[in-house]
């Protein structure tokens, strides 16, 4: 940057004289920029707004599902052998006596001896038999795949419902051959008696020394699995029940004979209200931040005071609360369940009266809120309403916040023009001024010349005399 001597020739402070000019220059970019920030608060609180009324539609969604208020409860005496859900399609009132006998499990055998390598071929040739489910499958095991590791291919390979690993259980000849059944109840057997030569010895699953020999015991036998509900049995393939007990599903952990797990069935009062309470809570935000927009007795007062749009807002929101609502039950408006308007516009759910609508009257609760049929709930009349204010495309605060983006651009606009053009006014002065400078610099000096040859000029007459 340039050094500038500001007055040096008209001993007046030049660059306080144009800062002031551009001082009073920049006065309109100041209102625009104030302009900014005030519409950059108003789309700050539409935004806001918009996130309320997006959280309170989002709070009450569950409410349109009657599902949501007919939850169950259900509590169980003991967690030890099974653990219990439930669903709204469970028995209100209903008590149930559950035993466990047996878990569902497929079957696990192990060959009772190991071998140094799984690797070495050193197992005898010719066929396996392996019987799944009753049904013999026949393996064959040549010298390109009698190993332990080529017999576990062979197994799996075979795609017969057992798969084959090796285990290492650390001993001196740790590599052993466990298989497992593909599906619970499949029993299987293997058997190697076809096969002829060999060193080594597994034993136990007839996998030895090509002779023969007898099966080694599963270290798990496949079973079903047995629950004894009410005196009445039942099976399963799983141990996860899910139509033993109409709309209960029962996970089963521990099965013991004798040992009861009792179940009983209620009405979950406490989700059912507090998915009511949510409404409450959702609804208040919106008209507490509504309200904190407008001055009240002089006093408060927000950026989007007085706008007719949230106000709109406000004012139907509070019209649903007391519209009739068509349904085929008792209750019509949302007061009956123990709404209450307080003085500043929130919601006060009487909790007793609440209570009582849902012990005494659930169905015309769930038609009043939920609706039923072609009538539609409250619920989803309010989410009609809320979808329609924050839709992204045709909402009315999505309106308000394109024409305030579109007026800061405009502002943005005219303040970059503004500023060039300044930028153009404070050159034009700096020059201006400096002519001027240099103007004096030149009549001083040439005051001065001609002071000199005044003064000399006298001097000369002064000596004549």
């Amino acid at each position: 940057m340039a050094i500038q001597f500001s007055g040096l020739a008209s001993g007046l402070d030049t660059s306080a004289i144009i800062t002031q000019l551009m001082n009073i220059e920049q006065a309109p970019i100041n209102r625009l920029q104030a302009d900014k920030t005030w519409q950059n608060s108003r789309l700050a609180a539409f935004t806001d707004l918009d996130a309320k009324l997006k959280a309170f539609a989002d709070s009450i969604k569950t409410l349109a599902d009657a599902d949501t208020l007919q939850q169950r409860a259900i509590k169980q005496n003991t967690t030890d052998y099974l653990s219990a859900s439930v669903s709204t399609g469970a028995l209100v009132g209903g008590r149930y006596q559950v035993e466990v006998l047996s878990l569902a499990q497929v079957q696990k055998s192990v060959t009772q001896d190991g071998v140094a390598s799984k690797t070495s071929a050193t197992f005898g040739t010719g066929t396996l038999h392996l019987t799944v489910g009753g049904a013999n499958h026949d393996i064959a095991i040549t010298s390109a795949n009698n190993s332990l590791e080529g017999i576990m291919q062979a197994i799996n390979d075979a795609n017969l419902g057992v798969s084959a690993a090796i285990i290492n259980d650390g001993s001196a000849n740790p590599y052993r051959l466990a298989l497992t059944g593909g599906s619970v109840g499949t029993t299987f057997s293997l058997d190697s008696s076809d096969l002829i030569g060999g060193t080594d010895s597994l034993g136990g699953m007839n996998l030895d020394d090509g002779f023969g020999g007898t099966i080694n015991p599963p270290t798990q036998a496949a079973t079903r699995a047995h629950v004894r509900i009410d005196t009445v049995d039942i099976y399963s393939d799983s141990n996860k029940l899910t139509e033993a007990i109409p709309g209960v599903t029962l996970d089963l952990m521990q099965a013991k004979e004798g040992s009861f797990t009792t179940l009983n069935i209620s009405l979950d009062q406490n989700s059912i209200t507090s998915a009511i309470q949510a409404f409450a809570k959702g609804y208040n935000d919106v008209i507490s931040f509504i309200t904190g927009q407008s001055v009240i007795d002089e006093q408060g007062g927000g950026v989007l005071g007085g706008d007719s749009g949230i106000n709109s807002i406000k004012r139907h929101l509070q019209s649903m609360l007391t519209t009739l609502t068509a349904n085929d039950g008792v209750f019509s408006t949302l007061s009956q369940l123990g709404f209450k308007t307080q003085k500043d516009g929130t919601l006060l759910v009487d909790d007793k009266v609440l209570a009582d609508a849902v012990n005494n009257n659930l169905d015309s609760v769930v038609s009043l809120l939920s609706g039923k049929g072609e009538n539609k709930g409250v619920i989803a009349q309010f989410q009609d309403y809320l979808g329609a204010m924050t839709s992204t495309t045709t909402g009315m605060l999505q309106g308000r916040k394109t024409s305030i983006t579109d007026s800061i651009k405009r502002i943005d606009s005219q303040i970059a023009t503004m500023e060039t053009r300044l930028e153009q006014r404070q050159k034009m002065l700096e020059s201006q001024f400096s002519a001027m400078e240099t103007l004096l610099s030149s009549l001083n000096s040439q005051s001065s010349y001609l002071t000199q040859q005044m003064t000399a000029l006298s001097n000369m007459m002064n000596r004549s005399k």
